[in-house]
């Protein structure tokens, strides 16, 4: 049975000095052995090493770091259940997220000698002793010259071993308490001096594992390096941690970032290999940090560190998962754009793998987050619209593949429905989530598939101009599963989404038939309205109007108002005012909306409604009669579509600058419904306004 080591022999071991010393001896042995070829001494420069390097292997052993993980694959999602909760392509690939505990378990440390194999890193301080040592034997009179000028460069790496050895002295005394020791700002001075003056692994060490301590210490059942009992040591720990880890990083493991953005992750260096768990580590601390936090200048601080530490975990599939399923969902909206400007990075990597692991979590994170709008959770989900948009146009080859499952998802939805016509089965269209999908992908076609956009790039049709069709047809065909008064709310948030996507494509959308029932119903109708003293229905924040709101002069009213505007809004569009056929186009709208105003003036209670009906016919009529007048003298044919284009062209000019007639009267329109739609906003937030009709 061998002796077994003594207890300062331990703690030299565990320190990482055992190692550090194992390295300089291999060093110092090199040197010697260069020096002994050079002067034709080669039996004294063949040094024999392999019992000390036997002697060292298990101390090397210890130090190795595990691969990491595989990488997800991605799966096609077309099953439509992307309206359940539980995330399908986490259970498809066997990964568990697992509760912050069973995190900590295999991504984080327990104690300081947990990665003291980084130390051994760090022996260049040692390597320049034995070069000066060397030096002053080779030639003494450019020593001297060194010690008289340079004084600095002969005390490199002096300073940080006897902070080192005070270190280790430090920790054997700490370890007969049974209380960790205490975080003092001293240390956190020592620590931030040698990463700023020596870029110290040691220190950087030494820091992330104080940085665990802060951000596990209110858990159960964790082993912490340190106690913190000071919220100055913790906030100083917290934001010296976040700006210096990255600095260090980079500065031992440089990564490559092309013109274009995209950055490469480092070469899978000895020393990457050897820092990567510890970074993983540290990542993970900041996931579990970012839940933590309230204050908003700590989270973006947070977000904007890690986001540097991006090119060093993208191989961890597991933390891309888990920092996109952060912040970006659940946090005020300047925290939600900085962890989308972090996405958006991770989103550049050169690895398709990631983009494509990004663009899946994205939107499956926008159509959880939709589940339920209201006037409070509107605004973030419109922003998380515009962002995830954005990041679908970076890659439009890629983005095609997934915007092609998921438009057919909603068409397998629509289909299902139309065939069972059930309750149940309506609702798996009549929902917000199904609305916004529709709105979000309008969106991202109308983003990547800009008419205007193109032509000053001068660049030809995208791959995701072919899935504007399918998704207009999705887009209908909700429209046409239920036409009754109380869907006129989902139908209006349908069509503005397609008038989005014409506006910004040129593509023409038959849309007016499918908004004049709700003109010509709510005028035509002969019984009298309920006397109600229901507040005005906020069709923005409704999909489907309340029971209480049949058959009410309310409802009328709000129905053929925004029938008539959004009619007016799709009227005053490219594809439709920008046609040399637009006088033709406008007839059957104006005879059917004519008639029906007729029908109404019988009814004295529909006098506001019939108004605002034929104000904007008579818009119409003076618009037609305006196109008329333009194409008067013209000598082509239609069928010579090169000078029907190029009239065309001027025509759209003066629409995208509201000169025409019923431009103007858009304007106007959109004018007071902004101004109605601030003083609600403020009536929301308690503020005395009066809100005016």
């Amino acid at each position: 049975m061998g002796k077994k080591a003594a207890k300062s022999t331990r703690k030299y071991a565990a320190s990482g000095q055992l190692q550090k010393a194992i390295q300089a001896r291999r060093k110092h042995q090199d040197v010697r052995r260069k020096a002994g070829k050079r002067r034709g001494a080669k039996a004294r420069g063949a040094v024999d090493t392999v019992g000390e390097r036997e002697n060292d292997k298990e101390v090397e052993e210890n130090g190795e770091v595990d691969n990491e993980p595989k990488g997800m694959t991605v799966d096609d999602f077309l099953g439509g259940n992307f309206m359940d909760d539980s995330d399908e392509d986490l259970e498809s690939s066997g990964i568990d997220e697992g509760s912050d505990e069973e995190r900590d378990d295999d991504d984080d440390i327990s104690d300081d000698g947990s990665f003291a194999s980084v130390d051994a890193l760090e022996d260049d301080g040692h390597t320049h002793l034995l070069e000066l040592s060397k030096l002053a034997e080779k030639d003494p009179e450019f020593y001297k010259y060194l010690q008289e000028n340079d004084r600095e460069l002969l005390e490199f790496g002096l300073e940080d071993d006897s902070e080192e050895m005070s270190d280790v002295q430090e920790d054997g005394d700490e370890e007969d308490d049974e209380r960790p020791p205490i975080l003092t700002l001293q240390d956190l001075r020592n620590w931030s001096k040698a990463l700023l003056k020596h870029r110290s692994l040691r220190a950087l060490r030494k820091l992330l594992v104080a940085f665990r301590s802060a951000v596990h210490m209110h858990d159960d059942g964790q082993t912490l390096a340190w106690t913190i009992d000071s919220p100055s040591v913790y906030s100083k720990l917290i934001t010296t941690a976040l700006k210096f880890s990255p600095v260090v990083l980079e500065y031992h493991c440089p990564f490559k970032t092309s013109a274009d953005g995209k950055f490469k992750a480092p070469t899978q260096t000895q020393k990457f290999k050897a820092l990567q768990k510890l970074i993983f580590s540290f990542f993970h601390n900041i996931i579990h940090l970012l839940s933590q936090l309230t204050d908003a200048e700590t989270q973006k601080l947070a977000l904007e560190e890690s986001a540097k530490l991006l090119p060093y975990i993208t191989s961890n599939r597991k933390s891309v998962k888990l920092y996109i399923k952060g912040l970006w969902s659940s946090a005020d909206d300047s925290v939600r754009i900085s962890a989308f400007l972090s996405i958006r990075k991770m989103a550049s990597s050169s690895d398709e793998s990631i983009l494509n692991m990004v663009l899946k979590s994205t939107y499956l994170t926008l159509v959880r987050a939709c589940r339920s709008t209201s006037a409070h959770t509107l605004p973030s989900i419109n922003l998380m619209k515009n962002c995830a948009s954005e990041i679908y146009v970076l890659d439009h080859a890629m983005a095609y593949q997934h915007a092609f499952g998921y438009i057919r998802q909603l068409a397998v939805l629509l289909r299902n429905s139309m065939k069972a016509k059930t309750k149940e089965s309506y609702k798996q269209v009549y929902n917000w989530q199904f609305v916004h999908c529709v709105d979000f992908w309008s969106i991202t076609l109308a983003r990547a598939c800009d008419t205007t956009s193109q032509q000053a790039e001068g660049s030809t049709e995208t791959e995701l101009n072919a899935l504007i069709y399918p998704l207009v047809q999705v887009a209908l065909g909700a429209i046409k599963l239920i036409s009754n008064s109380r869907s006129y709310p989902f139908h209006f948030h349908i069509i503005r989404s397609l008038l989005h996507l014409t506006r910004h494509t040129h593509t023409y959308v038959p849309l007016a038939p499918h908004l004049l029932p709700a003109l010509v119903s709510t005028l035509s109708s002969t019984s009298k309205p309920k006397a109600s003293t229901l507040r005005p229905l906020d069709l923005e924040t409704t999909i489907r109007a309340p029971q209480q709101y049949l058959k009410t002069r309310v409802l009328n009213e709000t129905s053929v108002e925004e029938a008539a505007f959004l009619l007016a809004e799709y009227l005053n569009s490219i594809p439709v005012l920008g046609s040399v056929a637009f006088p033709e186009i406008v007839v059957p709208i104006v005879l059917t909306l004519r008639k029906a105003a007729k029908g109404g003036k019988a009814q004295p209670w529909k006098s506001k409604e019939v108004g605002t009906v034929k104000s904007l016919v008579e818009r119409l009529e003076e618009t037609a009669k305006w196109v008329q007048f333009k194409r008067k003298g013209l000598s082509f044919s239609p069928k010579r579509l090169d000078e029907v284009e190029e009239w065309e062209r001027d025509i759209r000019e003066l629409v995208e600058r509201n000169e025409t007639p019923l431009g103007k009267y858009v304007k106007v329109q959109r004018k007071a419904r902004e101004k109605r739609r601030m003083l609600i906003e403020k009536a929301r937030e308690g503020e005395d306004e009066i809100l005016e009709e």
